[in-house]
């Protein structure tokens, strides 16, 4: 059963705690600005991690794992298909009622679910199409 909870709802989660919780007691700090670790370069220059680019990585390999858990096939990936869907109508709605929610960070989180869902369910129909075979051929 764990296997069918989305992995984008960890982002959503992470997010909210991180955004309404520090927003709530600080003010209007923009939490995704602060500075993760910096790298000095070979050429010279700096490179700078920030917990907003850090968060969207993390999205990102997670999408990754999302898009390999589409390729099974059978009643939980139904389940799963649909519980990816219901957390992009949870990303879907919070950027469009929530104030601290309109965030380009959040943004591209809602991007990444959105496209969780497509990937999965067209991975899903593909890899379906595979199993089927039509024909006289036995």
């Amino acid at each position: 059963m764990l296997a069918n909870i989305p992995l984008m709802i960890i982002p959503f989660i992470v997010y909210n705690v991180l955004a309404l919780g520090i927003t709530a007691t600080s003010g209007s700090t923009d939490v995704w600005q602060n500075e993760i670790f910096s790298l000095g370069m070979l050429s010279g220059a700096t490179w700078v991690m920030t917990l907003g680019e850090l968060m969207i990585t993390f999205a990102l390999l997670l999408l990754f794992v999302e898009i390999m858990k589409s390729t099974r096939i059978g009643a939980n990936s139904i389940i799963d298909h649909l519980l990816s869907t219901f957390v992009f109508v949870a990303f879907l709605v919070e950027f469009l009622l929530v104030p601290s929610a309109a965030h380009a960070v959040f943004f591209i989180l809602m991007v990444i679910a959105f496209v969780d869902v497509i990937a999965g369910f067209s991975v899903s129909i593909r890899s379906a199409t595979r199993d089927v075979s039509v024909g006289s051929g036995y």
